[in-house]
């Protein structure tokens, strides 16, 4: 608005003097001074120092946006453009298996896919079915989601690590009507057998162990080498947009693609050698685990160009560019349902992306300011949300259009979650707009930067951690004591690790037993890695959970007089959490 108010001003002023018959060059003159020394300078910096920036991520918005519309006017599908994929050069490599070395060419993924296809269809499974796939990595992974998208079966896909209610939760809740695991994942569907339902089919995929699976679970793999491999005679009319960063790239553009079943620090650079790899996908911590190996010469005589992903921090981003010798950072913010992706495009350290400061409304997403304890959308006299300056914290959001592809929002299967998920009234009476959920900071040149993730969810290990699914289970294990679940930094360490606040006025909650119940019910990245007993836990008015101040003190004994605890992992239990121990866990000498 100052930039606004001054180019008003500058015009007055030019028209004014004309007015009074004084000459052209010399009104210009005036009124650039009268703009300039009213501020308009910071505009003119901006202009200059965004205007290629901008240019080129118009451009690449533009290409974007042409290419969908021509997908979407020729009714492609991700198996459609798989299909020319594999025209194109059926004998290329698409996927290499570290673990054994196995190299799926694209003919042979495509028949692959066309047997789980042709099977499942068989077997009655029709267009918007779901099947849960729970297994690690490896090809058959791809190829089951790709089978069943032919044919218009929907890929439910369950992270590996869950176990117990978790697992029977996201399964249950996708709506699936059958299950596909990995063999070294049968001892898991094993012990959730029972909580599955009667009419959950069950496939194992792999190893067969038929004294470990349920009883009435079928081989996969020999009734799909039995199939046909020809392309399914049922096409699918509606699209499906998954997977698109990692192995996407392999379905639609045909790069190779090399899976390993799991990820090794010590390993990664002498993959990226061995197999020529030029493109990386990370996330943060996966930056810092290969930070903190030892020097090793392959290192430095991989052919990676490109390094692809989010979550690396903007204290270690020019130590890893420069150590491993890396060209571009391609770091970006984004989820599959979200319409405010943005991406850094220009190398700015530390930033996830940026948008416009000179034509903003080209991609309407914006920062607006939230309640810090609530998180409540901040509105004004309008009833309209109020837009964040440059330097201040606020919610990313992005205005629905349900037309565009590049800014409408399907939802989730639970219709009151996706109600919390969008907003009335925020950039226009009327109007729309999708909560991310996450705090950024946008600096006067309109680069983004990620704060916090805000709301239920925090990031530890890679993996997203539901504090509403974690305060459910301890509140549950400790006979509904008011719980509150949440992420506290840790100096030097990439995410947040947990924390739970526990009621427990007069103490008799045993942190060793309770570890024990919770190593039943939540994977290792779930846990609380530290513990906090109070007389209460505060609520606000309409009796929600207040974690501000909590997370404010975070686990430094010298803010609280409260018992807290630390989960010392080399121990597997936990221990009491001095004033050492902090100074300790601060140091980055203590494992967590």
């Amino acid at each position: 608005m100052h930039a606004v108010g001054a180019c008003t001003a500058s015009l007055g002023s030019l028209g004014l003097m004309r007015f009074f018959g004084v000459p052209w060059s010399w009104s210009l003159a005036a009124s650039l001074g009268v703009y300039i020394g009213s501020g308009g300078w910071r505009l003119l910096r901006v202009v200059f120092k965004t205007a290629l920036r901008d240019l080129f991520g118009l451009s690449v918005l533009l290409r974007v946006k042409y290419k969908l519309r021509r997908h979407q006017k020729a009714k492609n599908t991700i198996p459609k453009m798989f299909q020319d994929v594999v025209c194109r050069h059926p004998d290329k490599v698409a996927l290499i298996y570290e673990a054994t070395g196995e190299k799926w060419t694209f003919r042979w993924l495509d028949e692959y896919s066309n047997a789980v296809a042709n099977y499942f269809y068989q077997q009655g499974f029709r267009l918007g079915d779901v099947i849960a796939i729970f297994m690690e990595s490896r090809p058959e992974f791809v190829g089951l989601w790709l089978g069943m998208a032919k044919v218009g079966i929907e890929a439910a896909l369950i992270n590996f690590n869950l176990r117990l209610d978790s697992l029977v939760y996201c399964v249950t809740t996708s709506g699936a009507k059958a299950v596909i695991f990995g063999g070294e994942l049968s001892s898991a569907i094993s012990e959730v057998n029972g909580m599955l339902g009667k009419n959950m089919a069950k496939y194992c995929s792999g190893d067969y162990n038929p004294d470990v699976i349920p009883v009435e679970t079928r081989h996969l793999d020999p009734l799909l080498s039995t199939a046909s491999k020809s392309p399914p005679n049922q096409v699918p009319v509606k699209g499906l947009d998954g997977n698109i960063m990692g192995v996407g790239q392999c379905l639609i553009h045909g790069l190779t693609v090399v899976i390993r079943k799991k990820f090794s620090a010590s390993r990664f650079w002498d993959d990226c050698t061995k197999y020529k790899c030029t493109i990386i996908q990370y996330i943060g911590e996966i930056c810092r685990y290969l930070l903190n190996q030892p020097v090793r010469e392959s290192e430095t005589q991989h052919c990676v160009r490109l390094a692809v992903g989010n979550g690396l921090r903007p204290t270690i981003w020019e130590d890893f560019t420069k150590r491993f010798r890396i060209k571009q950072i391609g770091e970006f913010y984004g989820a599959t349902e979200c319409n405010c992706s943005i991406a850094n495009l220009d190398g700015k350290v530390g930033a996830c992306g940026f948008n416009s400061r000179i034509l903003p409304s080209v991609y309407p997403i914006r920062l607006v300011k939230v309640n810090e304890d609530t998180m409540e959308l901040i509105r004004d006299s309008r009833g309209l949300c109020i837009p964040c300056r440059p330097g201040e914290p606020g919610l990313l959001v992005g205005q629905i259009n349900q037309q565009d592809p590049l800014r409408r929002f399907d939802g989730y299967v639970s219709e009151s979650a996706t109600n919390k998920k969008i907003a009335y009234n925020v950039f226009e009476k009327g109007d729309q707009a999708y909560l991310s959920g996450d705090v950024l900071v946008m600096d006067e040149l309109g680069y983004m930067y990620f704060k916090d993730r805000s709301g239920d969810t925090f990031r530890w290990r890679g993996e997203n951690v539901s504090t509403t699914e974690v305060e459910g289970i301890l509140s549950h294990i400790l006979n509904q004591t008011d719980v509150a679940v949440y992420g506290v930094e840790v100096p030097g360490v990439e995410g947040k690790a947990g924390m739970a606040a526990i009621a427990d006025p007069k103490a008799k909650v045993n942190p060793n037993v309770l570890y024990q119940e919770l190593q039943k019910v939540l994977p290792p990245y779930a846990r609380p890695i530290f513990l906090r007993f109070l007389p209460q836990v505060d609520t606000t008015g309409t009796f929600k959970i207040q974690k501000t101040r909590l997370q404010r003190e975070g686990f430094n004994p010298h803010q609280t007089s409260d018992r807290l605890y630390f989960l010392d992992l080399k121990l597997g239990k936990y221990v009491p959490l001095d004033e050492c121990l902090y100074e300790r866990i601060c140091a980055g000498k203590v494992a967590l």
